[in-house]
């Protein structure tokens, strides 16, 4: 990193988020704060998907999946149309995907400095 990207990053981080932002970044928070939905909002950000694949994929119930889809979309994280008679669901943009593989990237970090092996799933 250069001197001049670690003074930006340090004019960034010196004043404090809109207490607005703040509450909204805890509640997506929360909704990633369940293996089942960071694991089903991982797949939606690389594919649109009905539940009864995310279901099958998740190794989940569709009436479970359902639930998880509708606290995932009302945090705004994920979008759904339909198709026919299907209802496709898809992480809401790319900022999300970028949050999730942030996450489990850092937790790869994590997990190798405390000594653990490294996981089968994300």
């Amino acid at each position: 990193m250069c001197a001049h990207e670690d003074v930006r990053r340090g004019e960034t981080f010196a004043r404090l988020p809109p207490a607005e932002h703040v509450d909204v970044a805890v509640e997506g928070l929360r909704m990633l704060a369940d293996p089942t939905r960071l694991r089903m909002l991982w797949l939606l950000c690389g594919a649109e998907l009905d539940v009864s694949t995310l279901a099958a994929r998740l190794g989940a119930t569709r009436p479970a999946v359902s639930q998880h889809l509708a606290k995932l979309r009302l945090a705004g994280l994920v979008t759904q149309r339909r198709a026919g008679r299907h209802v496709l669901s898809r992480a809401r943009d790319h900022h999300v995907g970028e949050l999730l593989d942030v996450l489990v990237h850092d937790a790869g970090h994590r997990r190798a400095m405390t000594g653990h092996p490294p996981a089968d799933r994300p």
